[in-house]
């Protein structure tokens, strides 16, 4: 896999994405997820309560990063299946809704060509 722009691919909202950078960013974010769990857990150890608040506000700031991240991976990656963006919310149908979004997302082909949202990004 070529070099990934990790700020494009975790913070931008707009354009398209291949299958195989969508499973990076998801690693990523899956990476960062646990290192705030290590960090809260190494602070709570300690059991240093000045500690405490600091982790907590920087594990706060962390996930909200991380719902950001995700929110950004899955349109670029709506936007390369041709759909809007706003099709991430099929994953709130209980049971059947986040089966769709992965399969979707995760294991289906792109547009080959271009579409509205960009020109394909295996051809980029």
């Amino acid at each position: 896999m070529e070099n990934i722009d990790w700020t494009y691919l975790l913070f931008k909202f707009d354009g398209r994405i291949n299958r195989a950078k969508f499973w990076a960013g998801i690693a990523a974010t899956w990476a960062i997820s646990i290192g705030l769990w290590i960090l809260i857990g190494v602070a709570f150890a300690a059991n240093v309560s000045a500690i405490y608040v600091i982790v907590w506000l920087l594990a706060i700031a962390g996930y909200v990063a991380i719902i950001w991240m995700g929110l950004a991976i899955s349109i670029k990656r709506w936007h390369d299946r041709g759909k809007s963006g706003w099709w991430i919310l099929i994953a709130m149908i209980p049971i059947i809704g986040p089966i769709w979004a992965l399969v979707e997302t995760g294991f289906l082909e792109g547009d080959p060509g271009d579409n509205q949202y960009g020109p394909n990004p295996l051809l980029v």
